[in-house]
């Protein structure tokens, strides 16, 4: 699960309306139902969304609370989706078609696949993310910013394992090897994805990242990594169905996955930097409400720190619409305290 495929040969086509008009050419009722369905089914390798209580449980934390989900806040976008924001994007079935239509491709023609957000928005993630971890590292150490930076990129980076979520093809995560980043994993809920990734993986020199088969919402990870990247997994959660109830699922999931001192690092088409704020203190919010019930899991020593905004990117291209200035994309980290 990769995220949102944008279209720059066609720039006058938003993502919401690609979303739309894939959904209007692709999805009927029984579509809908059997790709639905198959969110629900476990397999050896613990690929599944739905765990009943933990659905009930997040559920319950939006009915209980005032917070508002990603289809409420004002935004950038250009008009909402005429169906409250779903898409066959957001379904586990869609992505499966789509890896296996790619995993055929690589095997017959050598192609690659889809660049999620483009070649410019990977680079820019990657080379910004790089610097962000650094100056992190440098901060740690204690040492002066200093013409020697760039020499002992390396020397910093070595200490930061990297997790991808929703890795696709892998193709981010060949962007942070070549940026310096050795201890890199990749997961992804699609098998053709995780497969596809390993071929591309050992074809174009990097066989040291690790690909496997994992869910965000049902994760089977025990490790915590210093960075998480997110680039579109939480735009295609959004898309589901039952989108709002998923995205906090995501957040409860995510946070734990993130080591204290680490940074989550969010690339997203269909939020502005504004709402992923916001979206972030909802969660805080909810966690810090947990914690202070005393009758709670989470007073019981089982909840997690909170994230704060650390940065995000002020380079890409923006655009005028409604008398607010926008970009088709937002990348903002967030710290673990």
């Amino acid at each position: 699960m990769a995220g949102i495929r944008l279209a720059p040969e066609e720039p006058e086509t938003t993502p919401q309306q690609h979303a739309r008009a894939t959904t209007d050419s692709l999805a009927s009722d029984d579509d809908r139902s059997i790709a639905a369905d198959s969110w629900s089914i476990k397999s050896e390798y613990g690929s599944t969304l739905d765990d009943d209580q933990r659905h009930a449980d997040a559920a319950e934390a939006l009915s209980s609370a005032n917070f508002r989900v990603s289809s409420d806040y004002s935004s950038d976008k250009e008009e909402p989706d005429a169906d409250g924001g779903q898409s066959m994007l957001g379904l586990q079935s869609y992505w499966d078609a789509a890896y296996s239509d790619e995993l055929s491709n690589f095997r017959e023609h050598g192609h690659t696949g889809e660049v999620w957000f483009g070649d410019d928005v990977m680079e820019i993630v990657t080379s910004w993310t790089k610097d962000l971890c650094v100056e992190i590292s440098q901060k740690e150490m204690s040492v002066s910013d200093n013409g020697e930076v760039n020499d002992q990129a390396d020397k910093y980076l070595s200490s930061w394992n990297v997790l991808d979520l929703g890795t696709g093809n892998g193709l981010l995560l060949h962007q942070l090897a070549k940026e310096g980043f050795s201890d890199l994993t990749g997961t992804d809920y699609s098998e053709g994805a995780v497969e596809l990734a390993q071929h591309l993986s050992q074809r174009d020199g990097f066989p040291n990242i690790r690909f496997m088969v994992d869910d965000i919402l049902d994760t089977k990870l025990e490790r915590q990594f210093k960075l998480v990247m997110d680039k579109g997994t939480l735009d295609a959660i959004g898309l589901h169905p039952d989108g709002p109830v998923k995205r906090v699922m995501y957040w409860d999931s995510v946070s734990k996955l993130v080591a204290p001192g680490g940074i989550l690092v969010i690339t997203s088409c269909n939020n502005t930097k504004d709402e992923l704020l916001e979206e972030v203190e909802n969660f805080n919010m909810r966690k810090s409400n947990l914690t202070g019930d005393v009758s709670s899991e989470a007073a019981s020593g089982t909840d997690y720190p909170p994230f704060e905004y650390l940065s995000h990117v002020r380079t890409y291209p923006t655009f005028m619409f409604g008398g607010s200035v926008g970009s088709r994309v937002a990348t903002v980290a967030f710290l673990r305290k």
